[in-house]
């Protein structure tokens, strides 16, 4: 076993294993908010109620005062990336009942305790993937990829993705972690943490120009460790395949990573309400299995989606290509 301090375990190595809590839905961010709890629930009843069903090991995250008894402080792992100033500030809020972090971004009373365990479900998943060497998927709220070092952002609060990877170099040690972010908007908040880190590769295809209007081509790390394909509006996957098989493939290929981390947002759907790219559930699948041509050891954490529908078979099509 890779880290001996994991205190969940793949019950199964024949079942594809999917780290889940029934607290993610309580980080309440009100009934017309996009990203609400409905948008778990709805992926878990339809991988309940599906073919692949049987298939499926459903883990529960490693709470937070478990995580702490076995050695690994969460807030330790969260500072790798965010302010002190800005953990205590967020905190201080949810004991005050919440309220809003930025225009679209909330904060509810459990938010603060919901977003530790996300990140401890995103760091049990590092450990999931390394120690079978085989994909995992982490079902977590709040998401994670626009949160900045001193705030959240863009409706996320901690930079799971970010986290994640940071605490598998640094913590675990490994020698190099890709972070490939399929998400219809560009992940400012990962970008900022990787910038500087040689050892980390962050890989953006995202719609263009668009929230939150970062992710420029020219934007490549202090070390060419970052690399930005921005798409135009109303692209499907006649313009991402190309962009996969000519760039995203041969820049992992050459960077050859101990661990791939997806931030898997499915928010490009042609039926999404909240941006205008035009992919399809099962291109998503196609994606994935490209993705497994570069390593097995990929782990995906659910970041943006906000159609319900195309959200749950996006989420099915990746977990049926690594099953396949």
């Amino acid at each position: 076993m890779f880290s001996n301090n994991l205190s969940i375990s793949v019950k199964s190595t024949n079942k594809f294993p999917i780290v889940y809590s029934k607290r993610f839905l309580e980080h309440d961010t009100g009934i017309y908010h996009p990203e609400k709890a409905g948008r778990l629930t709805a992926i878990v009843d339809h991988l309940k109620n599906s073919a692949i069903a049987s298939q499926l090991d459903w883990l529960e995250p490693t709470s937070i005062d478990c995580l702490n008894r076995s050695g690994v402080d969460i807030l330790q792992e969260v500072r790798r990336f965010h302010t002190q100033e800005y953990i205590d500030a967020l905190q201080q809020l949810t004991e005050r009942g919440g309220g809003h972090i930025d225009g679209d971004t909330i904060a509810s009373a459990q938010t603060y305790d919901v977003a530790l365990l996300a990140v401890s479900a995103w760091l049990d998943g590092v450990n999931i993937v390394l120690d079978s060497g085989r994909p995992a998927f982490v079902l977590a709220r709040p998401p994670g990829h626009h949160a900045r070092d001193r705030s959240g952002m863009g409706f996320c609060i901690f930079g799971n993705a970010a986290i994640a990877a940071l605490s598998a170099c640094d913590r675990l040690h490994l020698d190099r972690v890709a972070i490939l972010d399929w998400d219809v908007h560009h992940g400012n908040g990962t970008q900022d943490a990787v910038w500087d880190r040689p050892d980390i590769a962050y890989i953006s295809t995202h719609q263009s120009p668009f929230y939150p209007m970062t992710g420029r081509k020219e934007e490549t790390g202090n070390h060419g460790n970052i690399l930005n394909i921005p798409m135009r509006a109303n692209s499907g996957i006649a313009e991402y395949l190309p962009v996969f098989n000519h760039q995203i493939l041969p820049f992992l290929q050459e960077f050859k990573p101990d661990l791939l981390i997806v931030s898997a947002g499915f928010d490009a759907n042609a039926d999404d309400p909240l941006a205008s790219i035009l992919l399809k559930p099962e291109d998503f699948g196609t994606f994935t299995k490209l993705c497994l041509e570069v390593t097995p050891k990929i782990l995906f954490g659910l970041e943006g989606g906000y159609d319900f529908d195309s959200l749950s078979r996006s989420v099915m099509a990746v977990i049926e290509q690594c099953l396949s």
